[in-house]
């Protein structure tokens, strides 16, 4: 017994700032951008735009494709690091939204990680028989934590949200293996205040490469291990787009083709918890990914945090 993915969908806001425009702003160029992260576009807020209704529009889509009332949601998990309040959780504020007024809603935060912590901690819950039908949604609005003066960061992260729905099925196998961890003594790598003098996001950007390109192959390693899947069967690697250079690395020291790894941080950026499940509800949609293929989903980031989920489509 297991969970089903029977929904995906997606949102991003209204306003595209291009390589172009930033070096407007900062010093910077389209060139220097492109050549050090992959990144030509990112979609950023306006300010009638927030982070729970780019999270609403996102479940709306995924309950669209899965054929589900939003009535009959039972759980609603939220994975994000930039909450437009304190409280009501961005979850309770979707729930408002959809009408699920029986679902259970809160919020988690494992910055780049939330969407698979998010999953796993919702198949944990469905396999309980508690829960039936849920809502996992992966957002963030970055723009509002950047230094947008800071070339280093402002140029990396755009915002977005992407939510999935899952419904438990006692004959399908969902999510085969999975690998998660944290590393608390690392945090200090990549930081975002919430009080005091300085708000804005900060990143030492080697070290978070280097914790990358170590970890996350090794997270997929022992997921596979768990799940007892051969990387041959895995159609897919779906890896949280934080820079063309980590995808280049992981995929060769799992030595699979590139052709295995899709990529859109080109044209949305790192959208932190919104970027594994916006990629996802792309190949979907695009119908590169088939009933059956086996895929892995995998995150990492601030915390420090990963994980690394294989799951069956």
């Amino acid at each position: 017994m297991g969970i089903v993915l029977t929904g995906m969908g997606s949102q991003l806001p209204g306003n595209r700032l291009s390589n172009i425009d930033l070096s407007k702003m900062v010093d910077t160029s389209d060139e220097w951008i492109r050549s050090r992260t992959g990144i030509e576009y990112r979609y950023v807020c306006e300010e009638n735009e927030s982070l729970s209704m780019l999270a609403t529009e996102a479940a709306k889509k995924a309950l669209e494709m899965s054929a589900t009332d939003a009535k009959d949601i039972d759980l609603i998990i939220c994975a994000t690091s930039t909450p437009d309040k304190n409280f009501p959780s961005c979850a309770c504020e979707v729930q408002a939204a959809l009408g699920s007024t029986k679902a259970l809603c809160f919020d988690i935060s494992a910055a780049c990680s939330g969407f698979i912590y998010a999953l796993h901690l919702a198949d944990s819950m469905m396999l309980s028989k508690s829960y039936k039908k849920t809502l996992v949604i992966g957002a963030d609005v970055l723009s509002r934590h950047i230094d947008w003066k800071d070339r280093t960061t402002c140029v990396l992260f755009g915002d977005g949200a992407a939510a999935a729905v899952l419904e438990f099925d006692e004959s399908a196998d969902g999510i085969l293996g999975e690998n998660m961890g944290s590393d608390g003594i690392g945090g200090e790598s990549l930081t975002c205040n919430t009080l005091g003098e300085d708000p804005f996001m900060h990143m030492n950007g080697q070290e978070v490469f280097k914790f990358a390109v170590r970890t996350v192959p090794e997270s997929i390693k022992e997921a596979l291990d768990k799940a007892k899947v051969k990387k041959e069967d895995v159609k897919f690697y779906v890896l949280h787009q934080a820079n063309v250079r980590i995808l280049d690395s992981v995929a060769k020291k799992l030595e699979e083709g590139l052709d295995k790894f899709p990529k859109n941080l080109d044209k949305v950026g790192n959208t932190s918890g919104a970027s594994v499940p916006l990629l996802l509800d792309e190949i979907i949609r695009n119908k590169s990914l088939q009933r059956g293929d086996i895929i892995v989903l995998s995150g990492f980031g601030a915390g420090l945090t990963w994980g690394s989920v294989v799951m069956r489509y």
